[in-house]
């Protein structure tokens, strides 16, 4: 049996695409939304009423934002005065 170079070419394109498919798969399994530890303007998306997506959240640990973290970080992330990150949206440090 002979291999065509065009049959291995296709063969490679589309392993690669296999490939880099089961990879984005893996990484966002491997995140988990948190709210309340974005920085203002470096939420991932969507930051309660008002707002509409990346980068639109107006207040630091604003508690409406949320932002990509490590699987199972989130509840033990803490920032500045005891604030901790939450898998659910926050009432607190809400923009006026």
């Amino acid at each position: 049996m002979t291999i065509h170079p065009k049959s291995l070419a296709l063969f490679g394109a589309v392993a690669a695409a296999l490939t880099a498919h089961g990879t984005t798969e893996a990484q966002a399994q491997a995140q988990e939304k948190c709210y309340g530890v974005a920085l203002a303007g470096e939420n991932d998306c969507a930051a309660g009423p008002g707002t509409t997506c990346a980068g639109s959240s107006t207040v630091d640990y604003q508690g409406n934002a949320w932002k990509f973290v490590a699987a199972g970080t989130c509840v033990t992330m803490e920032k500045d005065g005891g604030r901790m990150g939450s898998l659910e949206a926050l009432d607190r440090d809400l923009p006026a």
